[in-house]
């Protein structure tokens, strides 16, 4: 189950409740708005609300340089001149929030992002679900030798079945010790042999980082494009890069001109040196440069030579 069933019953009553406002809305984000849409085998994303659109990140620009609401272009040219260079104060007059269900250990990784308002379940005073992580089998993948912090060959047969049987049996023995310390059953009464539970707050240390959390995350429009230009990368985890993912199809639907612009000049870009621009213009120059003439580092040649589809070796 992807949702607690007071939670269930709290997004039937959200979504069949029309409220009027005199707000800027987005029907298309509107459609889906408190609807959890599915990341990894139990986790989601849920867009609760959300203020601004494109046209308010058009407005700002506009009043920043003293023309009031008075346009002067169109909104899509202004705002992919906003991106193209860097004037993000604008997108910072946005802000969307979600509600989150993750991983733990994929909220440790999130919550390197401190740009954000969060507010997290808390394990001190609630007992958290007996749901936890297990990688789908294309993503069990041993450890690449090239990258201390990347996946490379994907597991198979009797491997793959070892480590998806790990996986599962510590969780479930994990979570088996956190209800007998927890013991919430037990008699408290002063002639009672059987001892009370343990804290809640102590209970839960003996949990596994694949338990699921849940939480609510604020942030603005520059913030979180920040936030998914790093976690939909191809580098990021697959798990974190999932929900990036999910969040990117809710950017489409609330902010399409931005969303396009951020594709155009962040997302599907790439950020040169100055010294790799020498090395272009030295290319278009009809130049023969290699790696020792070009100035730059063995790894930043191929990352350049990768950028132009260029082999890098001569």
């Amino acid at each position: 189950m992807r949702l607690m069933p007071e939670q269930q019953d709290e997004t039937v009553d959200q979504r069949g409740e029309i409220r009027p406002t005199r707000r800027t809305t987005v029907p298309a984000l509107e459609e889906i708005l408190y609807e959890p849409l599915p990341v990894l085998d139990r986790g989601f994303i849920r867009v609760v609300d959300y203020m601004g659109d494109d046209a308010a990140v058009a407005q700002a620009a506009r009043v920043s340089y003293g023309r009031g609401t008075r346009k002067t272009s169109e909104d899509q040219g202004l705002i992919n001149y906003l991106m193209r260079h860097r004037h993000t104060t604008p997108f910072e007059m946005c802000e969307i929030k979600y509600h989150v269900k993750l991983p733990i250990f994929v909220a440790r990784q999130w919550v390197r992002h401190r740009t954000a308002n969060v507010n997290e379940y808390s394990a001190r005073y609630s007992i958290l679900d007996n749901e936890f992580y297990i990688p789908a089998p294309e993503h069990l993948a041993a450890q690449a030798t090239t990258n201390r912090q990347g996946r490379e060959q994907v597991l198979e047969g009797a491997a793959a079945q070892r480590v998806l049987e790990l996986l599962r049996r510590d969780a479930e023995r994990a979570y088996a010790g956190y209800t007998e310390l927890l013991n919430e059953n037990a008699p408290i009464g002063p002639n009672d042999a059987t001892q009370p539970g343990l804290a809640r707050e102590l209970a839960r240390i003996n949990l596994t980082l694949g338990f699921y959390t849940q939480w609510y995350w604020k942030t603005d429009l520059h913030n979180l494009m920040h936030f998914l230009s790093l976690r939909a990368d191809p580098h990021a985890q697959y798990e974190i890069r999932a929900y990036a993912e999910t969040m990117l199809g809710t950017l489409a639907r609330w902010v399409p001109m931005t969303y396009a612009a951020f594709l155009e000049y962040r997302m599907n870009a790439a950020l040169i040196s100055a010294t790799g621009l020498a090395v272009i213009r030295r290319f278009l120059s009809g130049e023969q440069v290699d790696q020792r003439s070009s100035g730059l580092s063995a790894r930043e040649w191929r990352e350049l030579m990768a950028l132009l589809g260029r082999s890098s070796t001569p």
